[in-house]
């Protein structure tokens, strides 16, 4: 699968190159769109950021049009969106501080592992190839699609009470809705049939190298109640990270789930993935 940048991201990767100010590239995670991260896109450009969010391939425009084209994203892999994201952060002058939620965060670190970012924050990440840990939990949010073979080349949406349980079950049942209301659509399946057999396949889209000198600094976010990516498979993945001569954090964040960058205290997460750059990003940026 091939696509063409999107206009929006043309646009913003064109004033990303003229305004001469640091930029932070945004990728979403399953069953959220590139306006889920609205409010991060103010947040960083009031930090002094130009700031591109990159959208999967075939994404739908709104959450209007990703309901109404439900297999719109069918089909859609790891592969097809790291090349589409790689594509964005090469049309870049400078390297971009990179941040991803969920595989975003998984898609973030193969960026990095490109040589393409200045610095990167992966917040809740989809597991890589060697990450063994598979909590119960994890299990259960990904069983509406793995529970079928065949959502491998459809879409999944989620039920209300699935959502709550993966993504929003850290806040107040309202707040939860809501948040199911304004952002939650279809998904494609086959990410998630792709890391759930990373472990077991010689090949794979997930694949990282984690020694790789051209990685630059990474921080790992886990939301200490997320029960998609829990903490142990979000620190497997810092431990494995950590082999890297870059610096290597990791930053739990109490009483948070899956939901952390879209719900209430969003904020929160911003600000650390602000300071984590502040620290690492100037020297890593000059193409």
């Amino acid at each position: 699968m091939t696509t063409t940048l999107t206009a929006q991201e043309v646009r913003q990767i064109d004033a990303a190159n003229a305004s001469g100010r640091p930029t932070a590239l945004l990728i979403h995670g399953l069953w959220l769109l590139a306006s889920s991260w609205d409010a991060w896109q103010e947040r960083l450009e009031g930090a002094g950021y130009a700031v591109v969010v990159a959208r999967w391939p075939e994404e739908p425009q709104d959450v209007e049009d990703a309901r109404d084209r439900l297999e719109a994203l069918a089909g859609v892999g790891v592969q097809e969106v790291t090349d589409h994201v790689a594509r964005i952060a090469r049309a870049l002058d400078r390297r971009p501080l990179v941040i991803g939620h969920s595989f975003g965060g998984l898609l973030a670190q193969r960026i990095a592992d490109l040589g393409l970012a200045a610095a990167t924050v992966a917040i809740d990440p989809a597991p890589f190839k060697g990450v063994l840990p598979l909590p119960a939990s994890t299990l259960k949010a990904a069983f509406p699609v793995l529970g079928n073979p065949a959502n491998r080349k459809r879409t999944v949406t989620l039920t209300f009470d699935q959502f709550r349980y993966g993504f929003a079950n850290a806040v107040p049942e309202d707040e939860a809705r809501a948040l199911y209301a304004q952002h939650h659509v279809a998904a494609p399946g086959r990410p998630l049939f792709q890391a759930a057999t990373a472990n077991l396949t010689a090949g794979t889209a997930t694949r990282l190298d984690t020694r790789n000198p051209a990685r630059g600094p990474l921080l790992v976010i886990s939301g200490e109640k997320d029960t998609i990516v829990p903490r142990a498979v979000a620190h497997a993945a810092y431990r494995l990270q950590s082999r890297n001569d870059s610096a290597t954090e990791f930053l739990e964040i109490p009483g948070r789930g899956h939901s952390l960058v879209i719900d209430s205290g969003w904020d929160e997460v911003a600000d650390a993935a602000l300071a984590f750059a502040a620290r690492h990003l100037e020297v890593r940026s000059a193409l």
